[in-house]
């Protein structure tokens, strides 16, 4: 049996724990394995943990003898944590950032750290500093970015789930592109501290798992007030449950510029949930267009300052080891910021920003989340792009919106090119929905079986 039991969800590993049925040892040693076997072909991890801590309490948390991964991006006391940079190849935090800390202290551990792009900044993991992570179900294609190596870890069956983090789409497009569920929490909802930050009004840490269900459950202990973040918030809790949810396709998002076969897909998941009772309605977010423009100004923005700490005195290398990309931000939003474009600029695209967080409030005065695809087009080949900046840029078209606004978003499988490469579906939601979209994709789930295919490794 150990050589299957890498393929459980948390639900089941944790219920299988409880009844015995194996071990914590027996399920650390199926990841190793499973690592060890396919981890050379994809590249998901810059670090791996293969020692158990030691118990050292008398009662176990509920997450006992369960191994999560961790975006390179996101403190782990005692591991080292270097953003996917060289600048960072050798840093070692001294604590662990809030998310990792809440559910270490439930008895979950750590089974390694996942590759990103450098910082952060890129949509598919082929900035790194250490190499491209590869897609499981393609090893020519991209997992995705920036989180690509989280999400590659869950598909690939390394680990339970996987945290991640989303400034512009970074969650939900490696979701997407690698067949996994991955939420992009409301701004606010889970803490930022020990993220080394890439643009503070942006970031988002939330969780990658095989299913809704385990997303679910990592996100109830995560989230929440943090006295180490002042952007954080006490999660409010007002829901009630809605049978019958009217669902918003903006046209905007299933225009020419989205790939025929993604388009499909996400219809057809649409037609799916209409069967269920869920009405469906036409709506228009008609600032998309601008949602773009505007993200690369504001993050670069904030990427400009944040980066400035990072000046080889303190910890971490020179300069001259920043990667190409990372650079490539710094100077955008340098220029952005410096004197005479300020005005031109900033704060223009910080008062469009406001127009596409309207768009998405109006909307949903009249229906209840919205569904649309995660990305126009399945995942794209490796170095397709990345002489092309600008056109990678456009790859996050449709994920930066909820960003801007600031709002809840949860990606899920919802088919397979004729190629075999998986295909994505995006649920949003007003701030603090989380449980609506949750409730909406398990029921998605219960009735396909997309989440459940395993790529051939």
């Amino acid at each position: 049996m150990d050589d299957k039991l890498n393929q459980l969800t948390l639900k089941q590993a944790l219920e299988g724990l409880k009844e015995k049925k194996f071990s914590a040892a027996e399920l650390h040693r199926s990841f190793l394995n499973r690592i060890n076997l396919v981890d050379r072909k994809i590249f998901s991890f810059t670090e791996v943990v293969d020692q158990q801590k030691p118990k050292t309490k008398e009662r176990p948390g509920i997450l006992e003898g369960i191994f999560f991964a961790v975006k390179e991006v996101l403190s782990c006391k005692n591991i080292k944590t270097t953003a996917s940079s060289k600048i960072l190849k050798n840093y070692i935090p001294v604590y662990d950032a809030t998310v990792v800390k809440k559910l270490s202290d439930l008895g979950a551990e750590i089974i390694g750290k996942t590759n990103c792009d450098a910082f952060a900044f890129g949509a598919s993991t082929e900035n790194s500093g250490f190499g491209p992570t590869k897609n499981p179900w393609d090893t020519s294609k991209v997992p995705g970015g920036s989180s690509g190596g989280s999400a590659a870890a869950v598909a690939a069956d390394e680990c339970i789930f996987s945290l991640g983090t989303d400034t512009g789409g970074s969650i939900r497009q490696p979701a997407s592109f690698c067949g996994v569920t991955g939420l992009k929490p409301t701004f606010g909802a889970c803490s930022r501290f020990g993220l080394l930050a890439m643009a503070s009004s942006f970031d988002c840490p939330g969780p990658l798992g095989k299913t809704v269900e385990d997303c679910e459950i990592v996100f109830e202990i995560i989230k929440g007030k943090d006295e180490n973040d002042a952007t954080s918030v006490v999660y409010p809790k007002s829901w009630k449950k809605k049978q019958n949810l009217k669902i918003g396709l903006p046209r905007e998002f299933f225009d020419d510029g989205v790939d025929s076969e993604v388009k499909n897909l996400v219809m057809q998941a649409a037609g799916t949930l209409e069967k269920e009772g869920h009405q469906l309605f036409n709506v228009s977010l008609p600032n998309t267009p601008f949602a773009v423009s505007v993200y690369y100004i504001l993050v670069p923005s904030e990427i400009s300052s944040n980066m400035a700490r990072y000046d080889g005195i303190r910890f971490g290398g020179g300069r001259e080891l920043l990667e190409d990309e990372v650079k490539r931000r710094i100077m955008l939003g340098t220029y952005t910021l410096s004197a005479g474009y300020f005005d031109q600029y900033y704060l223009k695209a910080a008062s469009v920003r406001s127009l596409v967080k309207n768009d998405y409030l109006k909307t949903f005065e009249n229906v209840d989340v919205i569904l649309g695809p995660v990305s126009p087009t399945p995942p794209f080949g490796i170095g397709e792009l990345i002489g092309n900046p600008l056109k990678m840029y456009l790859a996050d078209v449709l994920t930066v919106g909820a960003n801007l606004a600031g709002i809840p978003g949860l990606a899920l499988p919802c088919g397979f090119t004729r190629n075999g490469l998986p295909v994505g579906m995006q649920v949003l939601g007003p701030h603090f929905s989380e449980d609506t979209l949750f409730d909406l994709g398990k029921q998605y789930q219960q009735i396909t079986d997309w989440h459940k295919q395993k790529p051939k490794l």
